[in-house]
């Protein structure tokens, strides 16, 4: 159980540092700045500490999942696609400055994270509300974009 929280903090957190290499300067950019943004956009700060604190819930969550659900390649596959997806919005917002598809792009992740929730429920019972954080995130995030998508 240990070396798969481990495995999966190194993963997540290599996603998103992945994910940020490609931020062009991300929320301090000049493009970033001069955006139309919601009201309940956060401070920066909130966005590290966010994250951080959904990776390690979401690591302790898939270690648990991988152990106790037997279905270890739809597992594999569906992480894959959610690793894949959280480092992809960095560079569609960001770098490519493309707003509507980095909305599609999170609502798809946003899609996928409430699908784990949903269907793995069974197996991990409250331990599921470890995946609450990312989900909520998501909610927040795709709010944000969608807001930017409308306004700008």
């Amino acid at each position: 159980m240990f070396k798969n929280i481990i495995l999966f903090l190194l993963l997540n957190f290599g996603a998103l540092a992945i994910g940020s290499f490609f931020t062009d300067g991300g929320a301090s950019s000049d493009w970033y700045q001069n955006l139309n943004k919601a009201p309940w956009t956060p401070a920066g700060w909130v966005f590290g500490a966010a994250w951080t604190s959904i990776m390690v819930c979401y690591s302790v969550y898939m270690a648990y999942l991988i152990k106790i659900n037997s279905n270890t390649k739809k597992i594999i596959l569906l992480y894959s696609i959610q690793w894949i997806l959280n480092v992809a919005w960095n560079p569609i917002f960001f770098e490519l400055q493309l707003i509507i598809l980095g909305l599609i792009e999170i609502c798809l992740l946003t899609s996928l994270i409430t699908y784990l929730f949903i269907y793995f429920w069974k197996d991990l019972k409250t331990k599921t509300l470890l995946l609450f954080p990312y989900l909520i995130w998501l909610l927040i995030a795709s709010s944000l974009n969608a807001y930017i998508a409308c306004y700008n």
